[in-house]
C-alpha cells in the first residue's frame, strides 16, 4: 500500500474508533506528521532500542522506524483489539502487543527488554492528562524499569499543561521538561520529556 493510502486507512480506523468511543479519545484524527518529527527530536542521542505506548494508527511507529529503530529493537503497546490488529497488519515485522501499559514490566522482559537490553526511550501516545495518579505513577514507573539509567520518558498532550500529576514526578524522582508545541495537531499538541533526577533504579512509593 502506498504511504498516502496508508494514510488513508489511518485516519479511518482511527475515526472509527473516536465514533465508538469519543470519551477515551481525545482527538478525532491521528497524530500529526510534525507532531510525530517533535517526539524524534527528542529521543536521546543514538537511541537503538524504543517502546511506545499507545501505538494508535501507526505514526509514531512509522516515524520511529524512520529515524532508524530496527523493528526487532521496538515494542509496541495498544489495548485497543482493531487498532492492535491494525498495527499488526501494517508493521509485521515490529513487537506489537495488545496490552495494558501498566503490566509493562512483565511484558518487556518477556519481550526481550530486561535488565540485559533495556530500552533507550519510551514513546507515548496515553491519556496521561486524564487518568488517575496512581495509574500514572503505574505506567511511569514501569516505563523507567524497562529503561537504561538515562533513559527519557517523551510524552505529548493536547494543550499546554503538564499531563504527569507534580506528586507522580516528586514521588518517581523524575525531571520533567515542556519540549516543543505545535498548533498543526488536531487539537494542539506539547511535547513533554521526563527523565530520572539520579542515574539510579527508582522504586515507586504508593500513591494515595
Amino acid at each position: 500500500m502506498s504511504r498516502n493510502g496508508h494514510t488513508t486507512t489511518q485516519g479511518w480506523t482511527f475515526f472509527r474508533q473516536w465514533l465508538k468511543n469519543p470519551l477515551g479519545m481525545a482527538a478525532i484524527s491521528p497524530s500529526s506528521p510534525q507532531l510525530a518529527r517533535q517526539m524524534m527530536s527528542e529521543l536521546p542521542r543514538g537511541a537503538k532500542r524504543v517502546i511506545e505506548l499507545g501505538g494508535g494508527t501507526g505514526v509514531f511507529t512509522q516515524a520511529l522506524l524512520d529515524h532508524g529503530i530496527a523493528p526487532a529493537d521496538l515494542l509496541v503497546l495498544e489495548l485497543n483489539e482493531e487498532l492492535h490488529q491494525h498495527l499488526q497488519r501494517h508493521f509485521p515485522q515490529v513487537q506489537v502487543a495488545c496490552a495494558d501499559a501498566r503490566d509493562l514490566s512483565s511484558l518487556a522482559l518477556a519481550r526481550g527488554f530486561g535488565p540485559e537490553a533495556p530500552a533507550d526511550a519510551v514513546i507515548s501516545g496515553l491519556g496521561l492528562l486524564s487518568m488517575p495518579k496512581a495509574t500514572q505513577q503505574a505506567i511511569l514507573g514501569a516505563a523507567f524499569d524497562c529503561m537504561q539509567p538515562q533513559g527519557r520518558f517523551v510524552q505529548f498532550t493536547y494543550g499546554p499543561a503538564n499531563p504527569v500529576a507534580k506528586e507522580v514526578i516528586e514521588a518517581l524522582d523524575l525531571n520533567a521538561r515542556r519540549g516543543s508545541f505545535t498548533w498543526w495537531n488536531v487539537p494542539p499538541a506539547t511535547v513533554y520529556v521526563y527523565s530520572r533526577r539520579v542515574s539510579r533504579a527508582i522504586a515507586p512509593r504508593s500513591m494515595r
